[in-house]
């Protein structure tokens, strides 16, 4: 089976060998992957356990198992990684998650994690949702402007007359 991740290996051989404690995440990254196989795979003491254990007690496994059971999870996008090498105690990781709710809706969740190593081994801190860009609008075109689309016209005699 290939990973959910979206790296192209195989689950074992990604994700699957850090869920199962065959070997610790080597990055914020691969700990960020892991997590979203998790929920894939409705695996919600992972997800919980691999929480910073100095801040446990905000972790609800029951929610968080909720959540991945309702969630059908769709696909993953690592936008950007900040730090997170061998020699680093902390590092970030913005990523995208796509998904479907229970009403089959799909969802983006843009998010930015922080990650930091204790006693070598690499924990999610804490997540900040990315907000979506503003929205810009065209400026208005008045009736006597010319035309936006280049026809040489009054807009009230062109697109603007179509409109009206």
């Amino acid at each position: 089976m290939t990973c959910p991740c979206g790296t192209g290996l195989e689950l074992e051989a990604c994700c699957g060998s850090i869920i199962s404690a065959a070997r610790p995440a080597p990055t914020p990254e691969a700990l960020m992957r892991s997590r979203y196989t998790a929920y894939t795979q409705k695996n919600a003491e992972y997800i919980v356990a691999s929480h910073d254990p100095e801040d446990s007690e905000e972790t609800d496994l029951d929610a968080t198992r909720d959540w991945a059971e309702r969630t059908q999870w769709l696909g993953l996008e690592v936008v950007d990684t900040k730090a997170g090498g061998p020699d680093d105690e902390a590092g970030e990781v913005e990523f995208v998650a796509r998904f479907a709710d229970e009403q089959g809706r799909e969802h983006r969740h843009h998010e930015r994690s922080t990650f930091v190593r204790r006693e070598g081994r690499w924990y999610f801190k804490d997540g900040k949702v990315v907000p979506p860009p503003p929205v810009t609008r065209a400026p208005k075109v008045g009736r006597n402007d010319p035309c936006p689309c280049g026809s040489g016209k009054k807009h009230k005699k062109c697109c603007g007359a179509r409109a009206a």
